[in-house]
């Protein structure tokens, strides 16, 4: 009985804030969200990063180590997702990898393994968040655009913010109170926001081809977990830093893949993008509290 409550009260607070966001873009669909995008791009998400990746959450040895595991996920990804859009026939697969390559472990994972595991948690989850958003700004702009841009690295916030944090773990650095205080505030506000923009995307992005959007968010939220108990087993990992693992795999496509899709990708890409986005998130609603069910259950 003890863990079903600690499921409760893990996923609980993640689907209400969702749900608050779905009724209030149900109820205004004029609601404007630019600024959550604006803040949680150049304050919230590179105050996550720099609170969540300190000495006092993570090693770096961790680091390093989940980092490369995630990267070998995100391999697998890759992989399963050529699969899956060759059997459909997909005519550009390069352009519709991403949702298949890059889950949402920003908005929905780092809070379900924050309130699964603590501070601890966190730091793991951070830490493949960290390697998801540099991949947003490089492979992500790659596969959407085919063709590398070094600008949008420079010009992103939370790749200064990640550079920041790895510095500050190599040397075991401790962050002043008055800075670890801020980034506190600003994580948590954020994780508020971008979850119910979330939860606001639901009500304007739409499917354009059902069958095509279930059979895909299958290679996401239910292959995506398969590769990361395999990886879990193979390099025998275990206790929380694996759970955390298992419930990153587990995620659903990130909305930043629209977003980077709707500005370098043709309407037709982007609009599949978008129903994979939305059926894999409503998929994972199901999905997700088995995942961390079992992750609780095994990995603690």
């Amino acid at each position: 009985m003890e863990i079903y409550l600690k499921l409760f009260e893990v996923l609980f607070p993640v689907f209400f804030v969702v749900g608050i966001g779905y009724y209030l873009g149900k109820k205004n669909p004029k609601i404007d969200t630019t600024f959550i995008t604006n803040f949680a791009a150049n304050v919230g998400t590179p105050a996550m990063i720099i609170y969540a990746l300190n000495p006092t959450n993570i090693s770096f040895d961790i680091f390093k180590n989940y980092f490369w595991y995630y990267l070998i996920a995100i391999v697998c990804f890759f992989v399963v997702g050529i699969i899956f859009l060759y059997i459909q026939n997909t005519k550009d697969i390069i352009r519709e990898l991403p949702p298949f390559v890059m889950p949402n472990t920003g908005n929905m994972g780092l809070p379900i393994c924050l309130f699964a595991y603590g501070s601890q948690g966190l730091g793991v989850s951070a830490a493949i968040s960290a390697l998801i958003i540099l991949c947003h700004f490089t492979l992500g702009v790659f596969l959407a655009a085919r063709k590398f841009s070094i600008d949008v690295i420079i010009k992103s916030p939370p790749f200064y913010a990640v550079i920041i944090a790895v510095i500050i773990l190599y040397y075991d650095l401790r962050l002043p109170v008055f800075i670890e205080n801020t980034t506190f505030l600003l994580m948590y506000a954020t994780i508020f926001l971008i979850l119910m923009s979330l939860g606001i995307a639901l009500t304007r992005l739409k499917v354009f081809s059902i069958n095509k959007a279930i059979f895909s968010s299958i290679g996401r939220v239910i292959i995506g977990p398969i590769i990361g108990y395999l990886l879990i087993l193979y390099f025998g990992l275990e206790g929380f830093a694996a759970g955390v693992l298992l419930i990153q795999c587990s995620m659903p496509s990130a909305i930043l893949n629209y977003l980077v899709g709707s500005i370098y990708s043709p309407k037709k890409i982007v609009d599949n993008i978008a129903s994979m986005i939305v059926v894999s998130t409503l998929m994972s609603f199901v999905t997700i509290p088995l995942v961390v069910f079992f992750a609780l259950k095994y990995f603690n």
